[in-house]
């Protein structure tokens, strides 16, 4: 997979939120995006899913243009801020009526998925009753668990404890093994530094710079 942004520019209510952004992403390599609040790493990653359009410019997947060929990417899985659940179902039969909506997986593929980011796949309380890291867990299961060819997250080690990033981060690179395409984005520049393969620095809506992650420091 290849994902080319060509110049994209993009205002809401008069204040521009992307400015000029030119980049392209592919498989199986991990892209963490850091910047401050209000930086435009979310709006990116918005349009890179097509839950907004560009003023000018373009997004395009494998040669598709979003709004245009197609209206999101064909196989990804996301987590945009705050993640959200049916309250009083639990966790295993959220994610199962998301999985019923696409059909591509069973109850077997569901169940590996919460185990796999440290959830009890049997566990009986109601999403309700979840700490806010168990809610962060289950968003990252709801993510991975149709094995896309595109990963973008939001903020994923939000919420979560040291065991809890540990897991994530054990997940994340497995993920990029098997060739996935991963985007994250996150203020804690730690999270960037220890994943990412291409760091990518944003402010005032503009990418200011991108490194290997060889280079350990970004300017």
């Amino acid at each position: 997979m290849i994902i080319k942004l060509d110049n994209i520019e993009k205002s809401i209510k008069g204040n521009q939120v992307l400015n000029q952004v030119s980049f392209e992403f592919e498989s199986g390599k991990i892209y963490g995006i850091y910047g401050r609040n209000g930086s435009g790493k979310t709006m990116l990653m918005r349009m890179i899913l097509g839950l907004i359009h560009s003023d000018h410019g373009s997004v395009t997947i494998d040669g598709k243009i979003i709004g245009k060929d197609i209206d999101f990417p064909e196989s990804v899985g996301a987590m945009i801020e705050n993640p959200g659940f049916f309250p009083y179902a639990t966790g295993y039969e959220n994610l199962k009526m998301l999985a019923d909506i696409k059909g591509k997986i069973d109850e077997n593929d569901i169940r590996e998925a919460i185990q796999k980011v440290g959830l009890d796949d049997q566990e009986k309380r109601v999403v309700a009753k979840y700490s806010m890291g168990m809610k962060q867990r289950l968003a990252i299961a709801q993510a991975i668990m149709e094995k896309p060819d595109l990963l973008v997250l939001d903020e994923p080690t939000n919420a979560l404890d040291q065991e809890g990033v540990d897991v994530f981060r054990k997940i994340i690179q497995s993920e990029a093994k098997r060739g996935t395409l991963i985007i994250i984005s996150s203020h804690n520049k730690e999270d960037i530094d220890i994943l990412s393969d291409i760091k990518i620095r944003m402010e005032s809506g503009k990418i200011v710079d991108y490194a290997d992650n060889s280079q350990r420091e970004v300017s």
